[in-house]
C-alpha cells in the first residue's frame, strides 16, 4: 500500500513527512549535474557542499528560487530523486501533498503538481505554507479566534493571521534568508573588498548575525578573495557589520508584518494581543528577530520549537485528518 507523503519543497531545504514514521528527508534543495550529460551526480547535502568549488562541467543548481521553480526539467528529476529516497517506485505511487508559498503564480502552482505527478505521484495537492505552518505549530486554527503565523524561508517570506480554517490576512514578499546571505556578501565586497561565497556569508550569519544589538557580541574572521589582488585575504566583521547589511532585506519582512497585523479586523487583533505571534521557517532563527518584532509591532512573538519542521508537520496532520474526516463520512 502506498505511504501518504507531505512535502515541504523549499527553496533552501526540501523535507518530507511519511504518515506515522515522521519525518524520514531533511536535504538542501541542490542537485550538482554534469552539464554536458545531464547525469546528476549529487543530491542534497552532498551537492550543496559542491556549490562554488566545483568543476567546468559540473553546476550545483537550486530547483527553485523564491518557493518558484526555475527549471522544470531539473525540478520533475529533483522530485523524483527525493521520491525515490523515500522509497517509492512504480509499484507504489502514494498521494503527496506538497506545501508552497502563497506567493507563486497558478502558472507556477501548476508546474509543482505536474513534475511531482510525472515524478511517479498518484495525485498532487498543493498547501499553502502559512497554513501548514499554523497546524504544524498547534495554533487553534479552525476555532472563532484570531493566530498569526511569520513564515521565513530562503526566499519568500509570508505573514498570515487565520481564523476559521482559512486565511483572513496575508502578505507575502519574495525575500527571505538568500538575501540576508546575498546583502552579507555585497556588504563584504563594498566595505572590505573581500569577495566570498554564500555558503561563507550562511556561516557569518548563523555565527554573529542578529536583527536586533545583544549582549556579548563578538566578530568573526571571515576568510575570502581580495577584491583587488585577487590573493586570499582575512578580515575580521562585526555583529554590527551584518546587522547593517541585512537590515534591508529584514525590514522588507518586518514592514510586511506590520501591514498584515494593521489590517486585522478589532476582534482578530484583540486576540493577537493575548496569543501573539508565532516565528515559523528558518529564518526566523535570526538573533533577536522575535525581540525586533516585539518592539514594533507591540505584540507577544515567540520562535516556535523545530521551525524549520513546522510546515510539514503540518502538512502531515492535515493529511490525517483528512482521512478520518473521509473515513467518519464513509461509515455514516
Amino acid at each position: 500500500m502506498a505511504r501518504d507523503l507531505a512535502i515541504d519543497l523549499g527553496t533552501a531545504n526540501t523535507l518530507v513527512c511519511v504518515g506515522g514514521e515522521g519525518i524520514v528527508l531533511n536535504e538542501p534543495s541542490v542537485l550538482a549535474m554534469n552539464e554536458r550529460t545531464g547525469e546528476v551526480l549529487a543530491l542534497g547535502d552532498r551537492a550543496a557542499r559542491m556549490i562554488g568549488r566545483t568543476p567546468a562541467g559540473i553546476v550545483a543548481v537550486r530547483p527553485l528560487r523564491q518557493g518558484a521553480i526555475v527549471d522544470y526539467d531539473v525540478t520533475q528529476r529533483f522530485i523524483r530523486l527525493i521520491l525515490e529516497r523515500v522509497g517509492v517506485h512504480r509499484f507504489s505511487r502514494p498521494r503527496v501533498v506538497i506545501c508552497v508559498p502563497t506567493a507563486i503564480t497558478p502558472v507556477e502552482r501548476r508546474a509543482v503538481t505536474e513534475a511531482a505527478r510525472r515524478a511517479g505521484a498518484a495525485e498532487a495537492e498543493l498547501l499553502e505554507q502559512p497554513l501548514a505552518a499554523a497546524v504544524g505549530c498547534g495554533l487553534p486554527i479552525h476555532e472563532a479566534c484570531g493566530s498569526m503565523v511569520v513564515d521565513i524561508g530562503g526566499g519568500t517570506s509570508e505573514c498570515a493571521i487565520l481564523s476559521l480554517g482559512g486565511v483572513v490576512e496575508l502578505r507575502a514578499v519574495r525575500v527571505g534568508s538568500f538575501d540576508f546571505d546575498a546583502a552579507i556578501q555585497t556588504h563584504a565586497r563594498k566595505e572590505f573588498g573581500l569577495v566570498i561565497g554564500e555558503h561563507t556569508a550562511e556561516q557569518v550569519k548563523m555565527q554573529i548575525g542578529s536583527a536586533a544589538p545583544t549582549r556579548g557580541e563578538l566578530g568573526a574572521e571571515v576568510r575570502g578573495r581580495d577584491l583587488i589582488s585577487g590573493l586570499p585575504k582575512t578580515v575580521v566583521m562585526r555583529a554590527s557589520d551584518v546587522r547593517l547589511a541585512i537590515d534591508e532585506p529584514l525590514e522588507r519582512i518586518i514592514d510586511a508584518a506590520i501591514e498584515c497585523v494593521a489590517a486585522a479586523p478589532p476582534e482578530l487583533a484583540r486576540d493577537l494581543l493575548r496569543d501573539g505571534i508565532r516565528l515559523v521557517g528558518g529564518g526566523s532563527l535570526l538573533r533577536s528577530l522575535d525581540r525586533r518584532l516585539t518592539d514594533v509591532t507591540g505584540l507577544p512573538v515567540r520562535v516556535v520549537d523545530r521551525p524549520q519542521e513546522s510546515v510539514v508537520v503540518g502538512a502531515s496532520r492535515c493529511l490525517a485528518s483528512y482521512d478520518e474526516l473521509r473515513a467518519l463520512f464513509l461509515d455514516n
